[in-house]
């Protein structure tokens, strides 16, 4: 073969590995989709199974994912975005969304979405404690939030930064309205924090769920679903306490961000959570739905009985956001 034919046929062969070679690009972008967080492993698996739309796992969280989407805005990235309620409504008081009601919208209480559709929540989750009990040395599995400031509980005690991290901030809520202190006062959450930080306690800005499975964090202040997921799914021995106290219950949220480079896309993937199939996921992962969807009976079985529940309530979720900087902010500065 001569050298203009071997050139030739290399070209060539290259040429057909290329046309061969399945495009790289994504479908869409979600921020802050983390596969070890509310089980978003399986929900991104059925986006791409069900609708044909593939995203990247992502692992900011929702104080990082607000800050990305305003460095971004006038060259967005994302396309959805997902976080606790309060950061929802700063982004959607920002505009960093764009209105769209997926369908099953209309099903989701009112309280829960924002009238033009720039936020919607997609499940619940109760704050408590995450114990990995084999990890405890022998300590007892901690009822309230006053034991964790005691002795035995030193260095073993982790949250996630509040002044960053919305689940870091809905405990600080829960922790404050158990020594009865409301969203107007947060001095009881700031006294326990600085009582804490005496106890040695570890505080992670990200998602610490491997952390808690590995022993490494043997008590985090965490949502019932991922510790339900450890009790049942992973080796080891795991408990979700709800603190004698007290606690709340906070949705997460997701929007179709302004000026989302595959918006249609993005629109679908929205659709597709908020779906009967899309919301019986998020059950599986031992979510609470936004919309009415009842739990299967063999989850169900698998929650801490519903009087439990009873002392997790409610709160008034745009007055949260109101004050969410200012606490973060004191935070930092008298505690950390």
């Amino acid at each position: 073969m001569s050298h203009t034919a071997r050139v030739a046929f290399v070209t060539t062969a290259l040429a057909t590995l290329c046309l061969a070679a399945p495009a790289m690009a994504e479908d869409a972008v979600c921020y802050n989709c983390p596969p070890e967080w509310a089980d978003w492993s399986s929900m991104l698996e059925a986006l791409d199974h069900e609708i044909g739309v593939q995203m990247p796992h992502d692992n900011k969280n929702s104080g990082q994912t607000f800050a990305q989407l305003v460095a971004e805005r006038d060259n967005p990235v994302a396309d959805v975005a997902y976080y606790g309620v309060t950061t929802g409504i700063k982004a959607g008081a920002e505009g960093l969304v764009q209105p769209y009601k997926p369908e099953g919208f209309e099903d989701v209480p009112e309280g829960l979405k924002d009238p033009e559709g720039k936020w919607v929540a997609v499940h619940y989750g109760t704050i408590g404690f995450f114990v990995n009990v084999d990890a405890l040395g022998g300590a007892p599995v901690p009822q309230c939030f006053a034991d964790l400031t005691k002795p035995e509980y030193r260095g073993m005690v982790g949250y996630l930064d509040p002044s960053s991290a919305f689940v870091g901030y809905a405990a600080a809520v829960a922790a404050n309205l158990a020594f009865d202190g409301d969203l107007d006062n947060f001095d009881p959450a700031i006294t326990y924090f600085s009582e804490l930080a005496q106890n040695d306690p570890m505080v992670p800005k990200q998602t610490s769920y491997a952390r808690v499975v590995s022993g490494e964090i043997p008590i985090l202040f965490d949502y019932d679903f991922n510790a339900y997921r450890a009790k049942y799914q992973e080796d080891g021995n795991f408990e979700f306490v709800l603190p004698c106290e007290g606690s709340i219950r906070v949705p997460y949220v997701m929007g179709l961000v302004a000026d989302a480079p595959h918006a249609e896309t993005g629109k679908k993937v929205l659709d597709f959570i908020l779906s009967d199939e899309g919301q019986a996921i998020w059950t599986n992962a031992y979510l609470q739905p936004a919309r009415p969807v009842e739990l299967p009976a063999d989850v169900a079985e698998k929650f801490l009985p519903a009087s439990e529940y009873k002392r997790a309530v409610a709160v008034d979720y745009a007055q949260m956001e109101a004050v969410q900087q200012a606490f973060g902010e004191r935070y930092l500065s008298e505690v950390k």
